[in-house]
């Protein structure tokens, strides 16, 4: 096979494998990273021993990421502030089909933070399991392990997901009308309408990874987020352009200051009520969605 053509091949697995190391890693830049050392060990490999493309590199792909979390995770110990996921746009399909609330619910916030507390192997299954459906015995083959240690483990990371993401309701049909009562009601200062807004345990979370202006730990409660919210307006918004965009399967804000994508910020949903706030202002982690933004 000419160079050419296996170059066209491994493109043809690369969305799938992007959306594979997307949700081991949380990071759209890492998983590019992993993504294209995969291609490296492609080109290199013998062919002969590659009996299913697509399988060969989810290996690949999956054990490179498990390499990079181990790593990442010291590297978070020291990381200023609160660590969130890197947003990604997937209005497009960058993630692969979200027509679902499952599947949206897949690449959302909330479940990219609660996989952060599984152990590596843990995510790996889980992941491969729900967003890919891998069975027991592939997943095994993937991970050099054997399927009755993979049920036992998808067992434990699918009751520690379930467990917490019970607490939550998508309210998908009526995120963007309630982002937008939020937006106004913050640029107004309407603290009334704000309150009603928010759940009494609200919580608000802001990554600058000491590179750009959010609070160093999580603001707690529907007092303290008010007070934030309406601070934070006053202060910055009459400078930057806010709109909508689909961020991880959901409707979410952007803000930008002459031109440049600035802020993401996503939005959970409890009751009908905004029960979790995630603003990404670190500009190290915003590449990724200002380039897909800039071709929208």
């Amino acid at each position: 096979m000419t160079t050419a053509a296996l170059t066209d091949e491994f493109e043809s697995y690369r969305p799938r494998m992007f959306s594979l190391a997307y949700r081991m890693l949380s990071s759209a830049q890492e998983a590019e990273d992993a993504v294209q050392d995969a291609y490296l060990r492609w080109n290199g490999a013998d062919r002969a021993a590659i009996g299913q493309p697509g399988a060969w590199l989810a290996k690949v792909v999956t054990n490179l990421c498990l390499n990079r979390l181990t790593s990442a995770r010291a590297r978070r110990e020291e990381y200023v502030g609160p660590w969130l996921p890197e947003p990604v746009v997937t209005s497009g399909g960058t993630l692969g089909p979200l027509e679902s609330a499952e599947q949206r619910d897949a690449v959302s916030m909330a479940l990219l933070i609660l996989l952060e507390r599984l152990t590596p192997v843990e995510r790996a299954v889980y992941v491969l399991r729900e967003a890919f459906a891998y069975s027991h015995r592939e997943i095994a083959g993937v991970l050099d392990i054997g399927e009755a240690n993979c049920r036992q483990l998808y067992r434990r990371a699918a009751r520690a997901v379930t467990d917490e993401r019970a607490r939550f309701d998508a309210a998908a049909e009526r995120r963007e009308a309630l982002l937008e009562s939020f937006l106004a009601a913050a640029r107004e200062g309407d603290l009334a309408g704000l309150e009603k807004m928010f759940t009494a345990d609200v919580t608000w979370w802001g990554d600058g990874g000491g590179k750009a202006t959010a609070a160093r730990k999580p603001v707690v409660g529907r007092e303290k987020v008010l007070r934030f919210v309406v601070g934070g307006m006053e202060k910055f918004a009459s400078a930057m352009d806010l709109s909508y965009a689909e961020v991880n399967g959901a409707p979410a804000i952007v803000a930008r200051t002459a031109g440049a994508v600035v802020g993401i910020a996503s939005f959970e949903f409890r009751d009908g009520l905004v029960s979790e706030v995630w603003v990404m202002v670190n500009p190290d982690k915003l590449g990724f969605v200002a380039r897909q933004l800039s071709h929208s």
